[in-house]
Protein backbone atom coordinates (compact mmCIF):
# COMPACT_ATOMS: atom_id res chain seq x y z
CA UNK A 1 0.00 0.00 0.00
CA UNK A 2 1.24 3.48 -0.82
CA UNK A 3 2.52 5.70 2.02
CA UNK A 4 0.70 8.60 0.39
CA UNK A 5 -2.89 9.33 1.27
CA UNK A 6 -5.00 10.44 -1.69
CA UNK A 7 -7.55 13.00 -0.54
CA UNK A 8 -10.68 13.44 -2.66
CA UNK A 9 -13.23 16.20 -2.25
CA UNK A 10 -16.81 14.94 -2.29
CA UNK A 11 -20.06 16.91 -2.31
CA UNK A 12 -22.02 13.94 -1.02
CA UNK A 13 -22.59 13.06 2.62
CA UNK A 14 -20.51 10.27 4.14
CA UNK A 15 -22.07 6.87 4.60
CA UNK A 16 -24.06 6.62 7.81
CA UNK A 17 -21.59 4.31 9.53
CA UNK A 18 -18.98 7.11 9.54
CA UNK A 19 -21.25 9.11 11.81
CA UNK A 20 -23.76 11.90 11.49
CA UNK A 21 -22.35 14.75 9.34
CA UNK A 22 -18.91 13.09 9.20
CA UNK A 23 -16.27 15.26 7.54
CA UNK A 24 -13.96 12.38 6.59
CA UNK A 25 -14.31 8.79 5.44
CA UNK A 26 -11.55 6.34 4.50
CA UNK A 27 -10.94 3.41 2.18
CA UNK A 28 -7.47 1.88 1.79
CA UNK A 29 -5.11 4.72 0.80
CA UNK A 30 -7.94 7.15 0.07
CA UNK A 31 -9.65 9.75 2.26
CA UNK A 32 -12.78 11.62 1.22
CA UNK A 33 -13.65 15.08 2.48
CA UNK A 34 -17.43 15.39 2.58
CA UNK A 35 -18.76 18.92 2.07
CA UNK A 36 -22.43 19.17 1.18
CA UNK A 37 -22.77 22.94 1.73
CA UNK A 38 -20.73 24.93 -0.82
CA UNK A 39 -20.62 27.96 1.48
CA UNK A 40 -18.57 25.94 3.97
CA UNK A 41 -16.15 24.50 1.42
CA UNK A 42 -13.04 26.51 2.36
CA UNK A 43 -13.50 26.12 6.11
CA UNK A 44 -14.24 22.40 5.85
CA UNK A 45 -11.20 21.85 3.63
CA UNK A 46 -8.99 23.47 6.25
CA UNK A 47 -10.59 21.40 9.00
CA UNK A 48 -9.91 18.26 6.97
CA UNK A 49 -6.24 19.17 6.62
CA UNK A 50 -6.01 19.76 10.37
CA UNK A 51 -7.70 16.46 11.18
CA UNK A 52 -5.44 14.43 8.90
CA UNK A 53 -2.30 16.04 10.31
CA UNK A 54 -3.53 15.42 13.86
CA UNK A 55 -4.00 11.75 12.94
CA UNK A 56 -0.31 11.52 12.08
CA UNK A 57 -0.80 11.30 8.30
CA UNK A 58 2.19 13.03 6.75
CA UNK A 59 2.07 12.39 2.96
CA UNK A 60 -0.97 13.63 1.08
CA UNK A 61 -1.98 14.21 -2.55
CA UNK A 62 -5.10 16.19 -3.37
CA UNK A 63 -6.84 14.09 -6.03
CA UNK A 64 -9.88 14.55 -8.26
CA UNK A 65 -11.37 17.46 -10.17
CA UNK A 66 -13.39 19.15 -7.42
CA UNK A 67 -10.55 20.94 -5.68
CA UNK A 68 -10.33 24.69 -6.33
CA UNK A 69 -7.47 27.12 -5.70
CA UNK A 70 -8.94 28.26 -2.40
CA UNK A 71 -9.93 24.83 -1.14
CA UNK A 72 -6.45 23.47 -1.94
CA UNK A 73 -4.85 26.36 -0.08
CA UNK A 74 -7.23 26.03 2.87
CA UNK A 75 -6.37 22.34 3.17
CA UNK A 76 -2.68 23.23 3.16
CA UNK A 77 -3.18 25.78 5.93
CA UNK A 78 -4.68 23.10 8.14
CA UNK A 79 -2.22 20.40 7.09
CA UNK A 80 0.70 21.93 8.98
CA UNK A 81 2.58 21.30 12.19
CA UNK A 82 5.42 23.32 13.68
CA UNK A 83 7.22 19.99 14.19
CA UNK A 84 7.38 19.55 10.41
CA UNK A 85 7.37 16.38 8.34
CA UNK A 86 4.31 17.06 6.16
CA UNK A 87 4.50 16.41 2.44
CA UNK A 88 1.65 17.85 0.41
CA UNK A 89 1.11 17.49 -3.33
CA UNK A 90 -1.52 20.01 -4.45
CA UNK A 91 -2.54 17.68 -7.28
CA UNK A 92 -3.30 18.49 -10.91
CA UNK A 93 -3.47 22.27 -11.34
CA UNK A 94 -3.02 24.76 -14.16
CA UNK A 95 0.25 26.71 -14.33
CA UNK A 96 -1.23 29.98 -13.00
CA UNK A 97 -2.93 28.26 -10.11
CA UNK A 98 0.21 26.31 -9.26
CA UNK A 99 2.31 29.48 -9.37
CA UNK A 100 -0.08 31.19 -6.94
CA UNK A 101 -0.10 28.19 -4.59
CA UNK A 102 3.70 28.02 -4.66
CA UNK A 103 3.96 31.77 -3.97
CA UNK A 104 1.60 31.57 -1.01
CA UNK A 105 3.38 28.51 0.33
CA UNK A 106 6.83 30.09 0.02
CA UNK A 107 5.74 33.29 1.76
CA UNK A 108 3.59 31.80 4.51
CA UNK A 109 5.94 28.93 5.28
CA UNK A 110 8.77 31.43 5.86
CA UNK A 111 6.51 33.47 8.16
CA UNK A 112 5.50 30.41 10.18
CA UNK A 113 9.05 29.13 10.46
CA UNK A 114 10.29 32.50 11.69
CA UNK A 115 7.51 32.86 14.27
CA UNK A 116 7.92 29.26 15.46
CA UNK A 117 11.70 29.52 15.73
CA UNK A 118 13.20 29.68 19.20
CA UNK A 119 14.19 33.06 20.67
CA UNK A 120 17.72 31.72 20.90
CA UNK A 121 17.83 31.32 17.11
CA UNK A 122 15.58 34.21 16.07
CA UNK A 123 17.05 37.34 17.67
CA UNK A 124 17.03 40.94 16.41
CA UNK A 125 19.99 40.81 14.05
CA UNK A 126 19.16 37.33 12.75
CA UNK A 127 15.52 38.25 12.05
CA UNK A 128 16.59 41.35 10.13
CA UNK A 129 19.21 39.45 8.16
CA UNK A 130 16.95 36.47 7.39
CA UNK A 131 14.22 38.81 6.13
CA UNK A 132 16.68 40.61 3.87
CA UNK A 133 18.12 37.39 2.48
CA UNK A 134 14.68 35.88 1.91
CA UNK A 135 13.36 38.83 -0.09
CA UNK A 136 16.61 39.22 -1.98
CA UNK A 137 16.38 35.58 -3.06
CA UNK A 138 13.03 36.33 -4.72
CA UNK A 139 14.21 39.42 -6.63
CA UNK A 140 18.03 39.52 -6.55
CA UNK A 141 18.42 42.51 -8.81
CA UNK A 142 15.64 44.55 -7.24
CA UNK A 143 16.20 44.17 -3.48
CA UNK A 144 18.86 45.88 -1.40
CA UNK A 145 18.96 46.27 2.36
CA UNK A 146 20.99 47.52 5.28
CA UNK A 147 20.78 47.24 9.04
CA UNK A 148 21.49 49.63 11.91
CA UNK A 149 22.29 48.19 15.35
CA UNK A 150 23.15 49.07 18.93
CA UNK A 151 24.65 52.48 19.63
CA UNK A 152 24.29 53.32 15.94
CA UNK A 153 20.52 53.47 16.48
CA UNK A 154 20.94 56.00 19.26
CA UNK A 155 23.28 58.10 17.14
CA UNK A 156 20.74 58.11 14.29
CA UNK A 157 17.87 59.06 16.58
CA UNK A 158 16.01 55.74 16.54
CA UNK A 159 15.45 56.08 20.25
CA UNK A 160 12.51 53.70 20.63
CA UNK A 161 14.25 50.63 19.21
CA UNK A 162 17.43 51.52 21.08
CA UNK A 163 15.78 52.00 24.47
CA UNK A 164 13.60 48.90 24.30
CA UNK A 165 16.52 46.72 23.21
CA UNK A 166 19.36 48.08 25.33
CA UNK A 167 18.66 45.70 28.23
CA UNK A 168 19.71 42.73 26.10
CA UNK A 169 23.24 41.62 25.26
CA UNK A 170 22.01 41.11 21.68
CA UNK A 171 21.79 44.46 19.96
CA UNK A 172 18.51 45.95 18.79
CA UNK A 173 18.40 46.25 15.01
CA UNK A 174 16.51 48.23 12.38
CA UNK A 175 16.23 46.71 8.89
CA UNK A 176 15.70 49.09 5.98
CA UNK A 177 14.92 47.16 2.81
CA UNK A 178 14.31 48.64 -0.62
CA UNK A 179 12.41 46.77 -3.33
CA UNK A 180 13.03 48.89 -6.42
CA UNK A 181 12.17 46.93 -9.58
CA UNK A 182 12.92 49.88 -11.88
CA UNK A 183 16.48 50.14 -10.62
CA UNK A 184 16.22 53.94 -10.79
CA UNK A 185 17.60 55.66 -7.70
CA UNK A 186 15.06 58.46 -8.00
CA UNK A 187 12.00 56.24 -8.41
CA UNK A 188 9.21 57.31 -6.03
CA UNK A 189 8.35 55.01 -3.13
CA UNK A 190 4.79 53.80 -3.67
CA UNK A 191 4.30 52.25 -0.25
CA UNK A 192 6.07 51.42 3.01
CA UNK A 193 5.58 48.47 5.33
CA UNK A 194 6.65 48.59 8.98
CA UNK A 195 6.78 45.56 11.28
CA UNK A 196 7.21 45.04 15.01
CA UNK A 197 10.07 42.60 15.52
CA UNK A 198 10.27 41.97 19.26
CA UNK A 199 11.98 38.58 19.12
CA UNK A 200 11.32 37.95 22.81
CA UNK A 201 9.22 40.00 25.20
CA UNK A 202 9.68 39.46 28.92
CA UNK A 203 7.72 42.64 29.59
CA UNK A 204 10.85 44.29 30.95
CA UNK A 205 10.45 45.66 34.48
CA UNK A 206 6.68 45.40 33.96
CA UNK A 207 7.40 41.69 33.78
CA UNK A 208 4.88 39.24 32.37
CA UNK A 209 3.70 36.16 34.27
CA UNK A 210 5.13 32.90 32.94
CA UNK A 211 1.93 31.93 31.14
CA UNK A 212 1.89 35.23 29.28
CA UNK A 213 5.60 35.09 28.54
CA UNK A 214 5.66 31.52 27.24
CA UNK A 215 4.50 32.51 23.74
CA UNK A 216 6.49 35.73 23.46
CA UNK A 217 8.84 34.36 20.82
CA UNK A 218 5.85 35.20 18.59
CA UNK A 219 6.04 38.92 19.35
CA UNK A 220 7.94 39.42 16.11
CA UNK A 221 4.88 38.25 14.19
CA UNK A 222 4.34 41.69 12.68
CA UNK A 223 7.83 41.81 11.21
CA UNK A 224 7.46 38.30 9.83
CA UNK A 225 4.01 39.04 8.40
CA UNK A 226 4.94 42.22 6.50
CA UNK A 227 8.03 40.44 5.14
CA UNK A 228 5.88 37.54 3.95
CA UNK A 229 3.37 39.96 2.46
CA UNK A 230 6.05 41.74 0.45
CA UNK A 231 7.36 38.33 -0.64
CA UNK A 232 3.92 37.32 -1.89
CA UNK A 233 3.38 40.65 -3.64
CA UNK A 234 6.74 40.37 -5.40
CA UNK A 235 5.89 36.87 -6.63
CA UNK A 236 2.52 38.16 -7.84
CA UNK A 237 4.28 40.70 -10.04
CA UNK A 238 4.57 43.87 -7.91
CA UNK A 239 6.21 46.49 -10.12
CA UNK A 240 6.38 49.60 -7.91
CA UNK A 241 8.97 50.63 -5.37
CA UNK A 242 8.23 49.53 -1.79
CA UNK A 243 10.30 50.01 1.35
CA UNK A 244 10.22 47.70 4.35
CA UNK A 245 11.27 48.64 7.89
CA UNK A 246 11.59 45.99 10.61
CA UNK A 247 11.99 47.26 14.17
CA UNK A 248 13.75 44.44 16.01
CA UNK A 249 14.69 44.12 19.67
CA UNK A 250 14.57 41.86 22.72
CA UNK A 251 12.67 43.37 25.65
CA UNK A 252 14.65 42.03 28.61
CA UNK A 253 15.55 43.02 32.17
CA UNK A 254 19.06 44.06 33.16
CA UNK A 255 20.85 46.87 34.95
CA UNK A 256 20.92 48.68 31.60
CA UNK A 257 17.26 48.14 30.63
CA UNK A 258 14.90 51.06 30.20
CA UNK A 259 12.69 51.83 33.17
CA UNK A 260 9.32 53.21 34.20
CA UNK A 261 9.57 56.95 34.43
CA UNK A 262 12.08 57.28 31.59
CA UNK A 263 11.25 59.88 28.94
CA UNK A 264 12.06 59.24 25.28
CA UNK A 265 12.44 62.03 22.73
CA UNK A 266 11.74 60.96 19.14
CA UNK A 267 13.08 62.40 15.90
CA UNK A 268 9.92 64.45 15.39
CA UNK A 269 10.35 66.04 18.82
CA UNK A 270 7.54 64.14 20.56
CA UNK A 271 8.39 63.14 24.11
CA UNK A 272 7.00 59.93 25.64
CA UNK A 273 6.89 58.97 29.30
CA UNK A 274 7.29 55.26 30.01
CA UNK A 275 4.54 54.08 32.33
CA UNK A 276 4.77 50.41 31.34
CA UNK A 277 7.80 48.69 29.81
CA UNK A 278 5.51 45.95 28.48
CA UNK A 279 3.98 48.46 26.07
CA UNK A 280 7.17 48.38 24.04
CA UNK A 281 5.86 47.50 20.59
CA UNK A 282 4.50 50.98 19.96
CA UNK A 283 7.84 52.47 21.03
CA UNK A 284 9.83 50.59 18.38
CA UNK A 285 7.17 51.02 15.69
CA UNK A 286 7.28 54.79 16.16
CA UNK A 287 10.85 54.77 14.82
CA UNK A 288 9.87 52.64 11.84
CA UNK A 289 6.91 54.88 11.06
CA UNK A 290 9.07 57.99 11.18
CA UNK A 291 11.57 56.34 8.80
CA UNK A 292 8.71 55.33 6.50
CA UNK A 293 7.24 58.84 6.62
CA UNK A 294 10.59 60.32 5.57
CA UNK A 295 10.39 58.43 2.25
CA UNK A 296 7.35 60.46 1.18
CA UNK A 297 5.41 57.28 0.43
CA UNK A 298 1.67 57.95 -0.09
CA UNK A 299 0.72 54.75 1.78
CA UNK A 300 2.10 53.29 5.01
CA UNK A 301 0.96 50.09 6.68
CA UNK A 302 2.32 48.71 9.93
CA UNK A 303 1.60 45.32 11.45
CA UNK A 304 2.24 44.17 14.98
CA UNK A 305 1.20 41.74 17.67
CA UNK A 306 0.55 44.88 19.67
CA UNK A 307 -2.16 44.48 22.33
CA UNK A 308 -3.94 41.92 24.42
CA UNK A 309 -6.96 44.20 24.08
CA UNK A 310 -7.31 43.33 20.40
CA UNK A 311 -7.31 39.62 21.26
CA UNK A 312 -9.92 40.23 23.96
CA UNK A 313 -12.10 41.94 21.34
CA UNK A 314 -11.59 39.58 18.41
CA UNK A 315 -10.05 36.38 19.73
CA UNK A 316 -7.42 34.72 17.54
CA UNK A 317 -9.61 34.52 14.44
CA UNK A 318 -9.57 38.12 13.20
CA UNK A 319 -6.85 40.71 12.77
CA UNK A 320 -7.81 44.20 13.93
CA UNK A 321 -7.60 47.12 11.49
CA UNK A 322 -7.24 50.79 12.45
CA UNK A 323 -6.92 53.98 10.46
CA UNK A 324 -7.80 57.65 10.80
CA UNK A 325 -9.24 57.17 7.30
CA UNK A 326 -12.35 54.98 7.50
CA UNK A 327 -12.34 54.36 3.75
CA UNK A 328 -8.80 53.00 3.93
CA UNK A 329 -9.62 50.81 6.91
CA UNK A 330 -12.67 49.41 5.15
CA UNK A 331 -10.63 48.78 2.00
CA UNK A 332 -8.24 46.71 4.12
CA UNK A 333 -11.11 44.71 5.60
CA UNK A 334 -12.46 44.18 2.09
CA UNK A 335 -9.02 43.03 0.88
CA UNK A 336 -8.95 40.49 3.71
CA UNK A 337 -12.37 39.15 2.74
CA UNK A 338 -11.40 38.85 -0.92
CA UNK A 339 -8.26 36.95 0.12
CA UNK A 340 -10.23 34.58 2.38
CA UNK A 341 -8.67 36.06 5.52
CA UNK A 342 -10.44 37.66 8.48
CA UNK A 343 -10.07 41.28 9.58
CA UNK A 344 -12.28 43.67 11.51
CA UNK A 345 -12.33 47.46 11.68
CA UNK A 346 -11.98 48.78 15.25
CA UNK A 347 -12.47 52.45 16.18
CA UNK A 348 -9.73 55.05 16.04
CA UNK A 349 -10.42 58.75 16.44
CA UNK A 350 -8.33 61.79 17.41
CA UNK A 351 -9.79 61.82 20.93
CA UNK A 352 -8.06 58.50 21.61
CA UNK A 353 -4.72 60.34 21.54
CA UNK A 354 -5.92 62.46 24.46
CA UNK A 355 -6.27 59.32 26.57
CA UNK A 356 -2.47 58.94 26.63
CA UNK A 357 -1.86 61.93 28.91
CA UNK A 358 1.37 62.46 30.83
CA UNK A 359 2.36 64.97 33.52
CA UNK A 360 5.96 64.96 32.32
CA UNK A 361 5.93 64.47 28.54
CA UNK A 362 3.79 65.04 25.47
CA UNK A 363 2.16 61.68 26.05
CA UNK A 364 2.57 58.40 27.93
CA UNK A 365 3.06 55.03 26.32
CA UNK A 366 -0.15 53.65 27.89
CA UNK A 367 -3.50 55.10 28.94
CA UNK A 368 -3.84 55.84 32.61
CA UNK A 369 -7.58 55.48 33.18
CA UNK A 370 -10.05 52.70 33.75
CA UNK A 371 -12.13 51.42 30.87
CA UNK A 372 -9.97 52.89 28.12
CA UNK A 373 -9.87 51.18 24.72
CA UNK A 374 -6.41 49.61 24.87
CA UNK A 375 -6.13 48.59 21.23
CA UNK A 376 -7.45 51.96 20.03
CA UNK A 377 -5.16 54.00 22.29
CA UNK A 378 -2.18 51.93 21.11
CA UNK A 379 -3.11 52.77 17.53
CA UNK A 380 -3.60 56.40 18.56
CA UNK A 381 -0.04 56.46 19.91
CA UNK A 382 1.24 55.34 16.50
CA UNK A 383 -0.82 57.96 14.71
CA UNK A 384 1.47 60.65 16.14
CA UNK A 385 4.33 59.33 14.02
CA UNK A 386 2.77 59.37 10.54
CA UNK A 387 2.06 62.36 8.28
CA UNK A 388 -1.23 64.05 7.41
CA UNK A 389 -2.90 63.00 10.69
CA UNK A 390 -2.78 59.37 9.58
CA UNK A 391 -4.97 59.76 6.49
CA UNK A 392 -2.80 57.44 4.38
CA UNK A 393 -1.84 54.98 7.09
CA UNK A 394 -3.22 51.62 8.25
CA UNK A 395 -2.34 49.83 11.47
CA UNK A 396 -3.00 46.11 11.83
CA UNK A 397 -3.01 44.57 15.31
CA UNK A 398 -2.39 40.93 14.46
CA UNK A 399 -4.72 39.15 16.85
CA UNK A 400 -5.00 36.25 14.42
CA UNK A 401 -1.35 35.71 13.52
CA UNK A 402 -0.52 33.11 16.20
CA UNK A 403 -2.36 30.11 17.59
CA UNK A 404 -1.43 29.43 21.22
CA UNK A 405 -2.83 25.90 21.03
CA UNK A 406 -4.07 23.86 18.07
CA UNK A 407 -7.76 24.10 17.22
CA UNK A 408 -9.97 22.65 14.47
CA UNK A 409 -8.42 24.91 11.80
CA UNK A 410 -4.84 25.66 12.81
CA UNK A 411 -1.90 23.87 14.34
CA UNK A 412 -0.19 25.58 17.25
CA UNK A 413 2.15 28.44 16.39
CA UNK A 414 2.45 30.95 13.58
CA UNK A 415 -0.33 31.04 10.97
CA UNK A 416 0.69 33.47 8.24
CA UNK A 417 -2.76 35.01 8.63
CA UNK A 418 -2.58 38.57 7.29
CA UNK A 419 0.04 37.96 4.62
CA UNK A 420 -2.50 37.85 1.79
CA UNK A 421 -4.41 40.89 3.07
CA UNK A 422 -1.30 43.08 3.14
CA UNK A 423 -0.07 41.79 -0.23
CA UNK A 424 -3.46 42.68 -1.72
CA UNK A 425 -3.32 46.17 -0.22
CA UNK A 426 0.13 46.68 -1.73
CA UNK A 427 -1.22 45.68 -5.13
CA UNK A 428 -4.20 48.00 -4.73
CA UNK A 429 -2.29 51.13 -3.77
CA UNK A 430 0.42 50.50 -6.35
CA UNK A 431 -2.15 50.07 -9.13
CA UNK A 432 -3.69 53.42 -8.21
CA UNK A 433 -0.39 55.25 -8.67
CA UNK A 434 1.00 56.34 -12.07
Amino acid sequence: MSATMNVILSHEAAAAHWGDRALLSFHDDEARVHVTDATELVRKAQQAGRKLDAMGIKQVTLSGDDWSLESRWAFAQGFYSAKGGQQLDFGATGPEEQAELDARDRACRWVREMINGTPEDIYPASLATEAGKFLQSLAPGAVSYRTYSGEQLKDLGYIGIYEVGRGSERSPTLLELDFNPSGQAGAPVAACLVGKGITFDSGGYSIKPSDGMAVMKSDMGGAATVTGALALAIQRGLNKRVKLFLCCAENLISGHAYKLGDILTYKNGITVEILNTDAEGRLVLADGLLAASATGAPFILDAATLTGAAKMALGRDYNAVFSMNDDLALATVRAAREEYEKAWHLPLEPFHVGQLSSSFADMANIHGGEGMAGASTAAAFLSRFVPDNGRNWVHMDLSGSYQKAANDLWGAGGKGHGVRTIAAMLARVCEEQP
